[in-house]
């Protein structure tokens, strides 16, 4: 039987009345929330996993609490992992108060994505209805909460309308996503949170130094390569004869790669040692490596410079060019400098020269000294000037020393950065030297990895073969 077409069944006006007492009820007997849109700044093809996401918006919003039982005792796990806290609430919102105060905020940022106006992140679909994956931030328990479930179908169309949302919500797991709303209580709640990392920084860059020593008689002034072999897999080890009577010469070999053929480039002098003769002169032995073929001839001097007293300075990212003055009489040495972590670690001769009689000078170039300048800005990206290491900030923070030392803490990171190398702000273009990195400085109380390690290696020898004993 058709239904009588007299009666309406909920006309406009009617859901209108019981739209306004609702949100006056939730007005009167709700509490204040922060909703926070997730944007999606990058998600997977194949099985739209969310890869990265931010959340930068917050709008307030009344909303009922209509459901807390997630907070019995019971909701708090201890694992094997740890303290896990399954914490639930729901929460009814205006349906009318959402459309029209969040949907069309949304909806106005979707239009300007479809103009080419904003690029970096994905509202489709999320200016319906409140969405999975929004947060919920919740002012009187001082937490996050992720919205697990939305019901749009409950009270069941009253007058032929549905006039709420209901929000079942789980305490937030944070999976460092960025979260800059600008609002302290907010972003504070995730501020050590997930795997953040620690750049000590300095604010200025050393030059290195270097005080030459000269040596006397039958010196190793050169080594000359006659074969640079091939087939090297790994550095070889260059061995020199032994002085018949001064000290014993060493040396290093440096490779490179031709055409997918591993060689030997050249040979530098670690330590020219004395005591050797023209007549006689040392051998040079090439070994190891798994190269063959390397081959090459001492040539003796007197009056080279012998070492250097180095102080190897601080924001190097290159090998600096080292300048030895010259004899009066004679040829001047030639260095090649080693850089480790950011300074100068050693000077190695390509030629010692020869003929000195007054100690030569040595100048050391190359430093960068457009550093220390700036500060960096919450969640801009950090890239690492050598390395290429990208990186969100977390905060920074400025300690009065000589020189002044700074704390750069960095999350979602690609890659590794270097001690040594200059990082810059991605937007405020701050630039520090960084002196070392922290990669051990996971922020959680019941991570006890390294710990469990410990104990275990005073139980069972893991170099062994058998760490449990041979049978």
């Amino acid at each position: 039987m058709a239904l009588n077409p007299f009666f309406l069944q909920g006309s406009a006006n009617e859901q209108f009345l019981i739209q306004d007492l609702i949100n006056e009820q939730l007005r009167m007997y709700g509490i204040e929330v922060y909703y926070l849109p997730r944007k999606i700044l990058k998600s997977d093809d194949i099985i739209r996993e969310v890869q990265s996401s931010k959340f930068d918006d917050n709008f307030i919003i009344e909303a009922y609490l209509n459901n807390y039982d997630g907070y019995a005792p019971g909701s708090d796990v201890m694992s094997k992992f740890g303290l896990t806290l399954k914490n639930e609430i729901n929460l009814i919102i205006s349906r009318e108060r959402f459309e029209e105060f969040i949907s069309s905020f949304l909806e106005g940022i979707s239009l300007k994505i479809e103009e080419g106006i904003i690029s970096d992140y994905d509202f489709k679909n999320v200016i319906e209805r409140p969405k999975e994956g929004d947060l919920i931030y919740f002012p009187l328990g001082e937490r996050l909460f992720e919205i697990k479930r939305v019901e749009s179908q409950k009270p069941f169309y009253q007058l032929g309308k549905n006039y709420i949302y209901e929000l079942n919500c789980e305490l937030y797991e944070y999976e460092n996503e960025l979260i800059n709303t600008s609002i302290d209580e907010v972003d504070g709640t995730v501020e050590d949170q997930g795997y953040i990392t620690t750049l000590t920084l300095v604010g200025s860059a050393t030059t290195a130094t270097a005080t030459a020593s000269l040596g006397g008689a039958g010196m190793v002034g050169q080594i000359i390569l006659t074969n640079d072999g091939s087939g090297y897999t790994s550095t070889p080890t260059v061995s020199i004869s032994t002085s018949p009577s001064g000290t014993n010469a060493t040396a290093v070999a440096i490779t490179t790669s031709r055409g997918g053929v591993k060689s030997i480039q050249s040979i530098l002098i670690t330590n020219p040692g004395s005591g050797y003769t023209s007549t006689n002169p040392p051998t040079i032995t090439i070994t190891g490596g798994n190269g063959v073929g390397a081959a090459a001839t001492a040539l003796i001097v007197d009056n080279g410079v012998a070492s250097f007293s180095l102080n190897g300075g601080t924001g190097y990212f290159s090998k600096p060019y080292v300048v030895v003055g010259g004899p009066s009489v004679g040829l001047t040495a030639v260095v090649e400098a080693s850089i480790s972590n950011g300074s100068v670690s050693a000077l190695r001769f390509s030629n010692t020269g020869y003929g000195y009689t007054t100690t030569p000078s040595v100048v050391i170039s190359g430093i960068s000294t457009t550093i220390g300048i700036g500060t960096f800005i919450n969640n801009e990206p950090i890239i690492g000037q050598t390395s290429g290491t990208i990186a969100r900030m977390k905060d920074f923070k400025i300690i009065t020393s000589n020189p002044p030392t700074s704390y750069l803490r960095v999350f979602i990171n690609n890659g590794k950065f270097y001690p040594g190398e200059v990082i810059i702000g991605g937007i405020s273009s701050a630039r520090y030297l960084t002196k070392s990195y922290d990669t051990d400085s996971y922020e959680d109380p019941y991570d006890q990895n390294e710990e469990i390690e410990a104990a275990a290696d005073l139980i069972i020898d893991f170099s062994e073969s058998n760490p449990f004993g041979d049978y």
